[in-house]
């Protein structure tokens, strides 16, 4: 599991933009997010990834069409490659499906034709008063909204960031004329989510490879098993559980992995973003605390994994304060004191994760 996440060795995916896309295409997408109390999460997990990362590299990945932002479970970057295995989600939205909120058909129409009058444009460029309501979507404009039920939908897409804001154009005058627009078959679609999965993962679960994906697992589980009677997919027994796996994954099992390289994660890592999973197959009961009230919380707002080798270690509470540089570990928690053996390692890669996040000064304020 850990060699298919690319957690292997350094410089497995070479450097540059380059090896920022084989990292995305081995992973089949890097989840974005917006909490910035470290750098963000897109960036952490090709960090975490890629040698002498730099977060320029993702926007001229996406300009230069190498990757487009769409949904996979949560909002990411993809290949361009894989787009067409976009298009069910957004045949499903243009024939009723919501995204958070009702069709305004009225504004979308504005804001397409503006679009296509004037160019990529972003929600700053329309002059609207945000609607106040307790919708989650409320506080923001209507051509905001627009935009992002036509990004969904498919007649928009992310042409550019600037800022992290994204900027629209349509599809037609970002995508790439030799990418693929074909509807796949579901069958089709089934195996790029299963084959996917299982390059990125190592082994899985029909419920795993289903995850956040509306009514799919039962569909899933029966293609898995029509695969391993093609003898596409094996079956392996893990700890007294069935995953499904590729028939080479053997070769995975005979690389080395370094035991005492100590990496720092993203809550929204591709390796831990399904907690079940992890504390199935590594024994870490995870959760991020952001989305509950500070009086619940145990570890802390916004808590990072600590990988050391093949064990989770430990987590701590980080912030960056971008004005003096200064790095502050609020908690920081062990989960045995096997970190004592590797305390070089560690030391190492918390410097690491300070020059990272532009940091001169690093504080630790409890264990």
């Amino acid at each position: 599991m850990l060699v298919s996440q690319g957690m292997c060795r350094e410089g497995e995916f070479g450097a540059g933009r380059a090896g920022l896309i084989k990292i995305v295409e081995r992973l089949s997408y890097v989840q974005i997010d917006t909490i910035s109390v470290v750098e963000r999460a897109h960036h952490h997990t090709l960090w975490n990834r890629l040698k002498n990362y730099s977060p320029t590299l993702l926007n001229d990945a996406l300009v230069s069409r190498d990757l487009f932002e769409y949904w996979s479970h949560a909002a990411a970057y993809l290949p361009i490659n894989d787009y067409r295995f976009s298009l069910p989600r957004k045949r499903a939205h243009q024939n009723g499906d919501e995204h958070w909120f009702n069709k305004d058909l009225k504004q979308m129409k504005y804001v397409l034709e503006r679009i296509r009058a004037e160019g990529e444009l972003g929600a700053k460029d329309f002059d609207q008063p945000r609607r106040s309501s307790g919708h989650a979507w409320g506080g923001h404009k209507p051509a905001k909204i627009a935009l992002e039920q036509l990004f969904m939908q498919g007649e928009l897409m992310v042409s550019r960031r600037t800022n992290f804001h994204k900027v629209f154009d349509l599809t037609e005058r970002v995508l790439p004329d030799s990418i693929d627009q074909s509807m796949p078959s579901d069958t089709d679609y089934f195996d790029h989510l299963v084959m996917r999965f299982l390059t990125a993962n190592g082994i899985g679960t029909a419920p795993e490879i289903a995850y956040l994906r509306k009514g799919l697992k039962r569909k899933i589980q029966a293609r898995c098993q029509s695969l391993v009677e093609d003898r596409r997919l094996v079956l392996l027994d893990v700890a007294g559980k069935t995953y499904f796996a590729l028939p080479e994954f053997e070769v995975a099992l005979k690389k080395k992995l370094n035991r005492t390289t100590v990496k720092i994660l993203s809550p929204f890592d591709n390796l831990l973003i399904q907690r079940q999973r992890m504390r199935d197959l590594f024994n870490f009961d995870y959760q991020i605390e952001c989305y509950v009230t500070a009086k619940k919380r145990k570890y802390g707002y916004f808590v990072l994994p600590i990988l050391c080798g093949d064990e989770f270690i430990g987590r701590m509470d980080a912030k960056i304060d971008r004005k003096t540089k200064l790095m502050s570990i609020l908690k920081l928690f062990f989960e045995t004191n096997k970190h004592l053996v590797h305390q070089p390692q560690l030391d190492k890669a918390l410097d690491k994760f300070l020059l990272f996040n532009g940091g001169t000064s690093l504080e630790i304020d409890s264990f």
